[in-house]
């Protein structure tokens, strides 16, 4: 059980990006597995991300799956990552920013609960507000840049997509996120009515918790997004996973202790958050200043 002792993130994250492949290929399970020349078993657990995966066994797959040879990169340094006992997923590094890694976590979550303090949320985003957010890295060459910005706005699609049913989304916000000026008063005032539209769709949930509220336990723990996946075909389902992004990475953490540390930050600004209706209300006030601003 070794294998098996640190973050399983990695291999999780492997395991659905090389299912997406095979699923893309329109191959069976058997089918990849006669391919490869190996058992159905092994496919299986690679999939389902049980245990550290060879790169030498992911280029096949790759290969097989007519993936591009950036993709197949990508995921045969991801596969090295599959032995670390933590995970740290440094940008740019093993495994790189474009690859969006957190778009697949989000992709097979069944719910996400994002607690923002500095930021509207990626999958919020309008392309102006997104533009600017990504602007002040000028280390960036430009075509770089605009790529990021275009893998942040194809995560948007996530909320709106038919099959399989979008992902509960519900978001804790600062007020601190609604006053802060992004880009402009105009760019402000178009993110600020796409909140309000976004607060309408079923699946998801948007509230405040106002600046007068004090300073709640989430102000220590920053910004933050909990996953929960689905049952699927598991006896159980796969353990929920703690997202932290900075500029430079981001941190990966599905031990229980981390997971029911940050539920509990999650409960106490359940509690200080406005409601839906109120929260609302309040965005649309701040709209209404900007725009007459």
């Amino acid at each position: 059980m070794a294998e098996l002792a640190g973050s399983s993130v990695p291999r999780r994250a492997l395991g659905w990006a090389l299912r997406e492949l095979r699923t893309e290929a329109r191959m069976t399970l058997d089918g990849a597995a006669a391919a490869l020349e190996c058992s159905r078993q092994k496919v299986w657990r690679i999939e389902s991300g049980i245990g550290a995966v060879r790169g030498v066994d992911v280029r096949a797959m790759c290969e097989l799956y007519a993936a591009t040879p950036a993709l197949t990169g990508a995921l045969t340094g991801l596969a090295t990552e599959t032995r670390a006992k933590g995970w740290w997923h440094a940008y740019g590094d093993t495994v790189p920013d474009w690859f969006a890694l957190h778009a697949g976590l989000d992709a097979a979550a069944s719910r996400l609960r994002e607690h923002a303090d500095t930021l509207v949320p990626a999958l919020l985003q309008t392309r102006g507000y997104a533009t600017a957010v990504c602007q002040p890295h000028p280390d960036r060459a430009t075509e770089e840049r605009d790529h990021l910005i275009e893998v942040r706005l194809c995560r948007r699609e996530l909320l709106r997509r038919r099959l399989p049913p979008p992902p509960r989304f519900d978001v804790v916000l600062s007020e601190a996120v609604l006053l802060r000026v992004v880009g402009g008063p105009v760019t402000m005032a178009g993110q600020l009515r796409h909140l309000v539209e976004a607060s309408r769709l079923p699946h998801v949930t948007i509230r405040v918790v106002p600046l007068a509220a004090g300073l709640p336990a989430g102000a220590v723990a920053g910004a933050f997004v909990l996953l929960d996946f689905p049952l699927g075909s598991r006896i159980e389902p796969d353990p929920p996973v703690v997202c932290r992004e900075s500029l430079t990475g981001a941190l990966y953490l599905d031990r229980p202790a981390e997971v029911f540390a940050h539920e509990t930050v999650w409960a106490g600004l359940d509690a200080l958050a406005l409601g839906e209706a109120e929260s609302q209300r309040l965005i649309i006030k701040i709209l209404e200043e900007v725009h007459h601003g």
